[in-house]
């Protein structure tokens, strides 16, 4: 089987890892890829963006099956225009991808479909939001940039000032661009924190195991939101929280996408608090998590691509999971001015072969003279997986120790 993975960052160099070792893989490409997926897999010098020269490449190479790694290519329909020239493609629908890209429509549909998440309001203009905010009668809140923001479009505000500070950067500075047109006020919840993902064919799902990510820059969740840190699989939750996610989200979520008739085939991810009143889905998410991706596949014995493919081909129900021993924690290195204005261009040392068990996913460098440079504001991600938490944490940052950049920041707590 051919595969075309679509990205260029540490979600797709873990997945591509992971696909490498299919037996029943035939060849790997990626489109853009990086210096590091090109060790594993074809890169060609074909555009994100360019959805003819992606389905051109797909027929002249044989591809059977298309892996969509980031959000934005779902939202502007690439699943969609390669699937009516008759290439199967995990990944959903545009309107599928509505769900990540519009956070009211993700609320909307929850709402809709009885999936249990925080309450909201939808402000649609400074005037109303301001007027909305003044009237609050219990803070914190969660302000929300409506489109994609690359995962940092979120403000957890403690108080009236805070909140309209949200407001006044997301919607009238428009740090987030156009994303930031519209927000989504939400009740602040508090509990524990996982991401879930299941695997879907749009009928059935397969859930892999739980994930908690560390989404803010520094130790003790402090400092701004990130588009994630780190992050640790299998997260420890109890059966009884599992089974009301499998039944209160997930099976509500196949429920409303077919009642509203929106193809989804691929992957929905279900950011969650566990909270003393039950599960509340914080966000949807319609691809693979990054961070969490670099944990979970260390942490798969099964063969992904099988699965994949059954997703894409509708025949998902009856298949199942196997799990490696012990744990896995994956630690982020971010470059100096992460997440406002990270610096590029920094020479990387220390990348040499990691010990067993431990893995370097590449998310934003790039390959000058045989030697790598930062290229992005996460750079790379170590994982590592060992008998218990503390041993993957102490494999994981012995790794870490050894890898230098002008500037690096990493928590020191992930997993804690």
């Amino acid at each position: 089987m051919n595969v075309l993975i679509i990205g260029s960052g540490g979600r797709e160099h873990a997945l591509a890892w992971k696909i490498k070792q299919s037996p029943i893989l035939g060849r790997l490409h990626c489109i853009p890829g990086s210096a590091a997926i090109a060790e594993l897999a074809a890169c060609p010098p074909v555009k994100q963006e360019d959805h003819d020269g992606i389905c051109g490449y797909c027929l002249a190479e044989k591809i059977d099956l298309v892996v969509v790694g980031p959000e934005a290519p779902l939202a502007k329909g690439l699943s969609d225009f390669l699937s009516a020239k008759g290439i199967k493609v995990f990944g959903p629908s545009r309107r599928g991808a509505m769900l990540e890209a519009s956070k009211q429509f993700a609320k909307e549909f929850m709402d809709r479909n009885d999936i249990p998440t925080a309450g909201f309001t939808v402000l649609y203009s400074p005037v109303f939001a301001r007027e909305k905010i003044r009237s609050a009668k219990e803070y914190p809140v969660v302000i929300k940039a409506d489109g994609l923001a690359a995962g940092k479009g979120v403000r957890i505000c403690r108080n009236e000032e805070e909140a309209l500070a949200a407001v006044e950067d997301f919607m009238e500075r428009r740090i987030f661009g156009a994303a930031g047109s519209k927000v989504v006020m939400e009740e602040f919840l508090t509990g524990r924190e996982a991401s879930i993902m299941a695997l879907t064919d749009g009928e059935s799902a397969l859930l892999l195991p739980a994930a908690r990510d560390h989404k803010r820059l520094l130790d003790g969740d402090a400092g701004p939101n990130t588009g994630g840190m780190g992050a640790v699989c299998p997260a420890e939750i109890p059966e009884a929280d599992m089974e009301a996610v499998r039944t209160l989200v997930v099976r509500r979520f196949l429920d409303g996408i077919k009642r509203e008739r929106i193809p989804f085939r691929g992957v929905i991810y279900a950011g969650l608090m566990f909270t003393p009143r039950g599960p509340r889905v914080l966000e949807f998410n319609v691809r693979f998590g990054d961070p969490e991706t670099q944990a979970v596949m260390p942490a798969l014995r099964s063969d992904l691509l099988p699965l994949l493919a059954a997703c894409a081909g509708g025949s998902l129900e009856g298949r199942g999971l196997e799990l490696e021993d012990g744990v896995c924690v994956s630690v982020v290195a971010a470059a100096a001015g992460y997440p406002d204005a990270p610096e590029k261009g920094r020479g990387i040392t220390g990348l040499y072969a990691p010990a067993e068990g431990v893995h370097v996913f590449h998310a934003g460098t790039v390959k000058k003279d045989d030697a790598y440079e930062t290229a992005g504001g996460r750079v790379l991600a170590v994982t590592a997986r060992g008998r218990d938490v503390a041993d993957a944490r102490q494999k994981a940052y012995a790794a870490l120790a050894g890898i230098k950049f002008d500037g690096m920041q990493y928590r020191k707590d992930i997993g804690l």
